[in-house]
């Protein structure tokens, strides 16, 4: 269920795999990796290991640790998720909240609509390999992020609103905005500090794709095994505010439902807490003395449609096939309950969430009517889509609803790779059915939007509609919108263009659904479920 989204310009396919990590295996040889990791630990050892203090956290992960690791360039859902516990930014976010803290800087900024922050380091702050945090590791960071010759899908969070990051002295910088931005703060977690003593070598980057982790955080990487595990153990040296609670850590990296589930079930389950639990599950492992939570947020499948490829040119017929589906049908029967038809682009949870003035309840009579109005008959449709197991659980209702309006329907399901391989290659297609959750960037809804649409970013290109008069006043309304300094303004102006990306249907959310997250209350304490995907072990402890 990685996402594979991002609002940077469009990429080699070979560079967007390996900067992005979201479409799985191209991105990691396992053969390079031996020189990025500490030592050739057992992949085999998933149990706790040790006693008392010193035993071992066993986590699974059900998204691929394959993906680049590389934090200015990666999407990929385990490897974000580890680079929180590894690395640091200036601030950091709550999980759940998304409020800024202070991480490796002393305190967040006074006040959030300078034009000016300035950033004191935490006093003996050092990264894994015992070397001191300096600014010039911070300004190295942020001068990659916004070099205009280097692509990183971090430069697309904050070369809008940042100009640039000075040093000081040794403990201190200055970021220099081109214009208010509050929302910024909590941005500043998307920029994590690396050592440039480090990263600034030749292939060191590339390194840095491929698994080699080196950060200022309370856990270090110890071994990286791409498709297996990734493990670590409590940094000695880290001083910041969320101390390291467990002294070694194994991520286990298993995609498929069936394993995954069964490695946290029974009295000698192998693991104590699993994200991306099926919802079929749930009971089974609540009765086994679980607990399982969701979260629900930016979470969704979402139809994209190719606008060069008639009829989908057509408004109306984008229209059409969103008002037929059944899309209560779709929440009970494939997602059993555990999400909503989507009434915005934003979840219904989202601080900037309107309902939208367009909003696809499910109505086939003006489906029909819409597609003769457009005088479309006799249309067939092949779906592309993403063989995610509750995509394609989604998908029969898709089918039924479109064959129900006399749309005969095909369902195509494909690795993942495969569909976007098909999209960079520009090969033609009708309609895609993925998923999407840029919740793991953030809450803000400017982030969030700009994310998936914007003149260069992949998915417009994947569209083909970028260059539509419509597309292109859209762009100039949110980008307006990103530098307006009334926040209730700015709230107003977003919820507006988001009406005119739930008329147009280009690319559109059909349901927002909730992600599952199961651990072992007898053993660990301090959990919450997250509302995208990975886990944040930093404010959990044993039980």
């Amino acid at each position: 269920m990685r996402d594979v989204t991002h609002d940077v310009p469009a990429l080699h396919r070979r560079s967007f795999l390996k900067y992005t990590g979201a479409l799985g295996a191209a991105a990691a040889v396992s053969a390079s990796l031996s020189a990025c990791s500490s030592g050739p630990e057992s992949t085999n050892d998933t149990g706790e290991g040790g006693s008392g203090a010193n035993r071992t956290l066993t986590a699974v992960i059900g998204y691929g640790n394959d993906g680049s690791w590389d934090p200015t360039q990666t999407a990929s859902a385990f490897c974000m998720a580890a680079n929180n516990h590894i690395y640091e930014g200036l601030l950091d976010t709550d999980p759940i909240s998304r409020e800024p803290y202070a991480a490796l800087a002393t305190e967040v900024p006074k006040d959030p609509d300078a034009t000016s922050w300035k950033f004191t380091l935490r006093d003996g702050a050092t990264f894994h390999d015992g070397k001191p945090v300096t600014a010039d590791d911070v300004v190295f960071v942020f001068d990659r992020i916004l070099d205009p010759d280097t692509q990183t899908l971090a430069k697309g969070f904050f070369a809008s609103w940042l100009k640039e990051v000075r040093k000081i002295d040794a403990r201190n910088v200055e970021l220099v905005l081109k214009f208010p931005f509050p929302d910024g703060l909590s941005r500043l977690t998307l920029a994590k500090i690396m050592p440039k003593h480090v990263f600034s070598r030749p292939g060191a980057w590339d390194d840095a794709i491929k698994g080699k982790a080196i950060g200022s955080g309370p856990y270090r990487q110890t071994a990286h095994h791409p498709k297996s595990n990734t493990t670590f153990e409590a940094f000695a040296d880290y001083n910041g505010p969320r101390k390291p609670a467990f002294a070694k850590m194994n991520w286990l990296t298993i995609v498929d439902a069936a394993p995954r589930v069964a490695k946290i079930s029974g009295s000698s389950a192998g693991a104590q807490i699993a994200d991306n639990i099926p919802y079929a599950n749930i009971g089974q492992l609540e009765s086994s003395g679980l607990t399982v939570a969701g979260g629900a947020g930016m979470n969704n499948l979402f139809l994209m449609f190719n606008t060069q490829h008639k009829p989908f040119d057509d408004v109306r017929v984008r229209q059409a096939l969103h008002y037929a589906i059944d899309t209560e049908k779709m929440v009970e029967v494939a997602l059993k309950g555990h999400g909503k038809p989507s009434s915005s682009f934003l979840d219904e949870s989202n601080p900037s969430y309107r309902r939208a003035k367009t909003v696809y309840d499910y109505d086939p009579d003006k489906a029909q009517a819409l597609l003769k109005e457009a005088g479309v008959k006799g249309l067939s449709i092949d779906i592309l889509a993403v063989n995610v197991s509750w995509i394609v659980d989604c998908l029969p209702t898709i089918k039924s609803s479109w064959d129900a309006i006399g749309v005969k329907t095909t369902l195509s399901p494909q690795e993942t790779t495969a569909v976007f391989t098909k999209m960079d290659q520009k090969q033609d297609y009708q309609v895609v059915a993925a998923a999407s959750n840029p919740n793991q960037f953030g809450l803000d809804a400017d982030l969030i939007m700009h994310y998936n649409y914007g003149p260069e970013n992949l998915w417009m290109q994947y569209t083909r509609w970028a260059s539509d008069p419509v597309a292109k006043q859209l762009f100039r309304d949110m980008d307006r919108a990103t530098r307006e300094p009334d926040p209730e303004k700015k709230k107003a102006m977003v919820q507006d263009y988001i009406d005119v990306v739930a008329e147009q249907a280009v690319l559109y959310p059909v349901v927002h659904n909730e992600l599952m997250t199961a651990w072992d209350p007898k053993r660990l304490s301090g959990i919450r479920a997250q509302p995208y995907p990975g886990i944040n072990l930093l404010q959990a402890k044993w039980a």
